[in-house]
């Protein structure tokens, strides 16, 4: 919005919507948490509320829901081209939309009325074949997925699901795999509309809509003997429950292994938390599921030996579950019922203490869950989650291992079952949506120019055309580059809107080639090392300035936002072009438009003849082509 309101129209050109439940922190239970977000967040929230009914766009209040799960119940459908700032925007792909995450600069564009542009993607086709059942989820296939594209497989690309053995998914398990394409790279994945889809928008109130894509499926299906750029095939009926991890998404262990492996590799076995919910677990048919876990302990006098919580991820949801007693059998195991976030933030271990922990989230990068760098995280299904926080190690799989009663007699717990929607339908719970006002001319958005947490955006100087000579280099990354790595999230989320501000986490998480640190750099002008942020800012004060190399760039609009919005203080210094190089990178037009140039290597191998202590020119700007 704050980019919006720099563009000086007087109202958005297409539907928008706005949504603030990133910034709500698990630490007390929900109720609580939603009330202590609203204290410390309201000068954003007011912000947001003002700015949304000036400009025409509908506010979704603190307290209704992550993005994603908004989107599935109420925005996507079969057909859509949608495009969220988020990542995991792709989770309308289970309702059959082509929705994709970007940053703010492609959403302000939208916004404006201009035309989004897209560089044509490949398309890497997963046939799926045989049917899902027993402990096996939607959640496997992304996970099974993952270890075969990794993190950068699905770079450029949107993933097409289909097959006959779609047809034992779900919708909200398709929005399941969906959302975590983000992990493989992909810049959509997208679901065939079937049954399953017209079942759900029947129950979340859009008959209507569902009677047109019936009248056009044939268009909502991929081409008979359309060929795909790479093809993958799973076999559900073979396909076998996983838990990938820790640190990357794309380590799949299967549960039956995971336990030889982390004893193996020195990973803690004992589980301290095991998390449920979010944005991409946390559908009717989840909560359902793992409530059928938690009730066979129940029923056999068991509670949780790891703690437990529960991330419903909309008012919707919340309300459903709680009326249909899902949430007392998993609080009666020893759980705790959180509000509508996408991940909470533990205090429970010390940073350093290596420990593990479980969830049915989509990341489990290094100290994304609690900034601590040794814990062991690991993503995996709800019921899978229930199951060994149940049992309290990764050791046990549910599938063959036998669990201790109170009784003292021995039982093992049957795969889990639930319905795909609720019978009596969905409870909306409480109204939380503002809609904007036809006239929003006479509203005032206000921002203090001493907050802390909001500041409005002032453009770029213009560049004055002089070629760029000898610049420092700020940080030469090593390996993995990912938008936690540039931007971490957690207690960083609450500067979102001021750009001095969350400029402080610039690269933090990144390595440096130079010492293996992360967020430890070489200034080159006083020889001190010293955080990546402070140096940077030492270089352009100082009047200096430095070039960013990175070994890679990811593919998250996290990073789109958070690297548009840092080009304003990259060093080039006022007036002067910025630039990053890089080996890749997706956000290359999101840069652009933020005035920061990334220039990509032709040859990759030439990333490595440069030196930390080097310097850079960048020469003939203005006969600068692509190409050349």
């Amino acid at each position: 919005m704050l980019q919006f309101i720099s563009s000086g129209l007087s109202k958005v050109a297409v539907p928008s919507t706005i949504h603030c439940d990133h910034l709500i922190e698990a630490q007390l239970g929900g109720v609580r948490d939603l009330e202590r977000a609203k204290d410390i967040n309201q000068e954003v929230y007011n912000f947001l509320a003002s700015a949304g009914a000036k400009y025409g766009v509908g506010f979704w209040k603190p307290g209704s829901g992550i993005i994603h799960q908004i989107i599935l119940e109420n925005y996507a459908f079969p057909g859509v081209l949608l495009i969220g700032t988020d990542s995991h925007t792709p989770n309308g792909g289970g309702l059959g939309g082509i929705c994709i995450g970007v940053g703010g600069a492609d959403a302000v564009d939208v916004m404006a009325g201009i035309p989004w542009e897209l560089k044509c993607p490949k398309v890497i086709g997963v046939k799926l074949t045989g049917n899902l059942s027993g402990w096996t989820s939607p959640k496997d296939v992304i996970l099974k997925v993952a270890g075969i594209l990794t993190v950068k497989g699905g770079t450029g690309a949107i993933v097409e699901y289909h097959g006959p053995g779609v047809e034992s998914i779900s919708c909200t398990g398709m929005a399941t795999i969906c959302n975590m394409g983000a992990e493989i790279g992909a810049t959509t994945s997208v679901f065939p509309y079937n049954h399953r889809m017209k079942k759900y928008l029947e129950k979340t109130g859009r008959s209507e809509i569902a009677a047109l894509a019936e009248e056009f499926k044939e268009n909502l299906v991929p081409d008979e003997g359309c060929k795909y750029d790479d093809l993958i095939e799973l076999n559900l009926d073979t396909l076998k429950p996983h838990i990938n991890g820790p640190f990357t998404p794309d380590l799949a262990n299967p549960v039956s292994e995971v336990g030889d492996i982390a004893k193996k590799n020195g990973w803690p076995l004992e589980i301290k938390v095991g998390l449920i919910g979010s944005c991409t677990n946390s559908s009717y048919e989840d909560m359902g599921r793992a409530a059928s876990v938690a009730k066979q302990a129940l029923d056999h006098g068991l509670k949780c030996k790891s703690k437990f919580t529960v991330t419903p991820g909309s008012e919707q949801i919340r309300a459903t579950i709680e009326r249909d007693g899902y949430v007392s059998a998993q609080t009666k195991k020893g759980g705790a019922s959180l509000f509508h976030f996408c991940l909470p933030y533990r205090k429970d271990v010390k940073k350093g203490e290596k420990n593990t922990i479980v969830t049915s989230y989509n990341r489990n990068f290094t100290g994304r869950n609690d900034a601590n760098p040794a814990t062991h995280a690991f993503v995996t299904s709800p019921e899978i989650v229930t199951a060994l926080s149940i049992a309290g190690t990764l050791k046990f799989n549910p599938e063959t291992d036998e669990l201790i009663g109170a009784d003292g007699k021995k039982f093992r717990l049957q795969p889990p079952d639930a319905d795909e929607l609720p019978a009596k339908g969905f409870d909306p719970g409480q109204d939380t949506y503002q809609h904007p006002p036809k006239d929003g001319s006479g509203v005032q958005v206000k921002v203090d120019p001493k907050s802390q947490r909001l500041q409005l955006l002032e453009p770029f100087d213009h560049w004055d055309g002089q070629d760029l000579e000898d610049l420092k280099i700020l940080v030469k990354v090593k390996g993995k580059c990912t938008t936690d790595h540039i931007s971490a999230a957690g207690p960083w989320l609450k500067f979102r809107g001021h750009l001095d501000n969350i400029s402080n986490n610039l690269l933090i998480g990144a390595v440096n080639i130079e010492n293996n640190k992360a967020n430890c750099v070489k200034c080159q002008e006083t020889g001190n090392y010293g955080p990546v942020p402070d140096t940077a800012r030492y270089y352009k004060f100082g009047g200096g300035s430095w070039e960013r190399g990175a070994e890679m760039v990811g593919a998250e609009s996290r990073e789109q936002r958070w690297m548009e919005r840092r080009a304003e203080m990259d060093g080039a210094g006022s007036g002067e072009p910025r630039f990053a190089l890089v080996h890749k990178t997706l956000s290359e037009t999101n840069l652009k438009k933020q005035g920061l140039l990334p220039l990509t290597f032709s040859d990759p191998a030439d990333y490595d003849k440069i030196h930390p202590d080097d310097t850079i020119s960048i020469v003939g700007l203005k006969k600068l082509a692509p190409g050349k």
